[in-house]
């Protein structure tokens, strides 16, 4: 960090924690901040040190946008650019959940089906074995939760007296559309995991396992693996090379091309250097996720005779809802839990899943566009401005999103005072120095284990928006976004979370 913006962040640490404290009453929150007051002194002092935070040299070629408001009292605190339209990234998340809450409900289930209009024969179903999906995202490896829903899909058919399937295992995805990709994704990394496109049926949050050994000699091609239905095809360019004295893993380059499902490896890995592992986003998550099931149920004893099929391929085969019967019925786990991995983890998958699914409540197929158009009713019920917003995806990963900081302090604010949302929404969110996306961040300052706020992460975007209580007591909300900077991300995370130390040391 230069010496003179590390003396002038440091000064304005030392000046926060000399200020004063004074009583307040607490008020429920609203939307809306309260008229412009002649500051207090410690106010004044405190957008003093703030100022000097923002306007670091460092970032004079950046741009901010700062909200910050009290949740007690209904002022604004400080404010720079805070009604500019802004990159929030995956700072878009809140404005997500927040629709996907109000429209959905904290209790609401995906619903995973299987069913059939084929007979049953000495325990032989005579026909396609049919999985229904709605979006479900967590049958997936993250807490062993598709291997449990896999045995239970077992037993299901066990008792419904079927041990072998004469006939097809066959993918029903149609409560969503076909559009995986969010609007405005980059194409130079669709190949990345968090990336993965979005289906009515998913497994392992629509990733496959990737991994890069080193031959036996230097020169040896090296050895690629990508776990079995991704539906892409490994071009292996990658090479062994001589063993590292420091330890180095090699450096491996992963490209998936754009005019054909191919997956470019490439680089140098050491000869005797640990596996190299990488996520990969399949091209059709229904058909990985049927290819995976089918796969499981041989595993567990069941015969399946025919093969995995994509429904969409042989639709006017597909019996109509009204022919076949249900064997078994697995829901997820309720929005409240699944948010959290949302936040905390910042899946992407899982905001693009919930937008969709949010659009599907209006009827009809569950579409990105049909999400956003539920959001926007949500937010002008709310008293939000659809001209300070711009949604694009759900998760943040397109650059086409733009949010007005206020914007975002303005929906945080009506999610706390609505005793409907808060406890579940604040849950939800990582917490400094404690886990998810902020494990690591603001430990051993006033903020840590105290401030409870979303990141936000792409390319020359930085956001952090949330909550935290000041040493007076008081709990402020905030919005700090960071655009269009080139100095290293960790510059403007360091400047961005001293920012939420000096509010939670703050008092008046």
């Amino acid at each position: 960090m230069p010496r003179l913006i590390l003396a002038n962040l440091v000064t304005a640490l030392a000046v926060v924690a000399g200020a004063g404290c004074v009583t307040h009453q607490p008020a429920l929150a609203t939307t809306a901040p309260r008229p412009a007051a002649k500051p207090s002194s410690a106010v004044r002092a405190l957008q003093s040190q703030l100022d000097a935070v923002f306007n670091a040299p460092i970032m004079a070629h950046a741009a901010w946008g700062v909200d910050v408001r009290s949740l007690d009292r209904g002022d604004v605190l400080f404010s720079l650019n805070a009604d500019k339209l802004a990159m929030p990234a995956s700072n878009m998340k809140i404005l997500t959940l927040a629709a996907a809450a109000q429209v959905l409900g904290w209790d609401f289930r995906f619903a995973t089906v299987l069913e059939t209009s084929a007979a049953v024969e000495n325990g032989v179903l005579r026909g396609d074995l049919i999985i229904r999906g709605n979006g479900d995202p967590t049958i997936s490896t993250r807490g062993n939760r598709g291997q449990a829903v896999f045995d239970e899909w077992a037993a299901a058919l066990r008792a419904a007296g079927i041990t072998s399937i004469h006939g097809r295992i066959v993918a029903d995805d149609q409560a969503f559309d076909d559009e995986g990709v969010g609007p405005g994704w980059s194409w130079d990394y669709l190949e990345a995991g968090y990336a993965a496109p979005v289906g009515a049926l998913q497994y392992n949050e629509n990733t496959a396992d990737l991994t890069v050994a080193a031959g036996a000699v230097p020169g040896d091609p090296a050895i690629v693996e990508l776990a079995p239905g991704s539906g892409l095809v490994v071009v292996n360019r990658a090479v062994t090379g001589e063993p590292s004295p420091s330890g180095s893993r090699g450096a491996i380059d992963v490209r998936r091309r754009i005019d054909r499902p191919e997956l470019e490896i490439s680089g140098t890995i050491p000869a005797g250097a640990p596996v190299i592992r990488r996520t990969v986003a399949v091209i059709n998550p229904t058909l990985f996720f049927v290819e995976s099931a089918r796969n499981a149920l041989v595993a567990r004893g069941i015969d399946v005779v025919g093969a995995a099929v994509d429904g969409d391929e042989i639709a006017a085969e597909l019996p109509g809802g009204s022919e076949r019967r249900v064997l078994a019925t697995t829901m997820s786990p309720p929005l409240r839990e699944m948010a959290g991995v949302l936040m905390k983890v910042s899946q992407n998958q899982y905001a693009e899943t919930f937008l969709k699914a949010a659009g599907a409540t209006r009827g009809g197929l569950g579409t990105t566009a049909a999400g956003r158009r539920v959001a926007a009713e949500t937010f002008t019920a709310w008293g939000i401005p659809a001209t300070t917003y711009v949604m694009s995806d759900g998760s943040g990963l397109s650059r086409y999103n733009y949010i007005a900081p206020s914007t975002i302090t303005a929906i945080l604010a009506r999610m706390y005072a609505d005793p409907v949302h808060r406890d579940a929404f604040v849950s939800t969110l990582p917490v400094a120095g404690r886990d998810g996306t902020l494990s690591t961040r603001m430990r051993r300052s006033p903020a840590e284990g105290n401030a409870a706020a979303k990141t936000g992460s792409i390319a020359n975007v930085r956001s952090l928006s949330g909550y935290v209580r000041t040493r007076g007591g008081e709990t402020l909300v905030f919005a700090i976004v960071a655009n269009d900077f080139v100095v290293p991300a960790a510059t403007v995370n360091w400047i961005t979370d001293l920012a939420v130390e000096i509010l939670a040391n703050a008092s008046r």
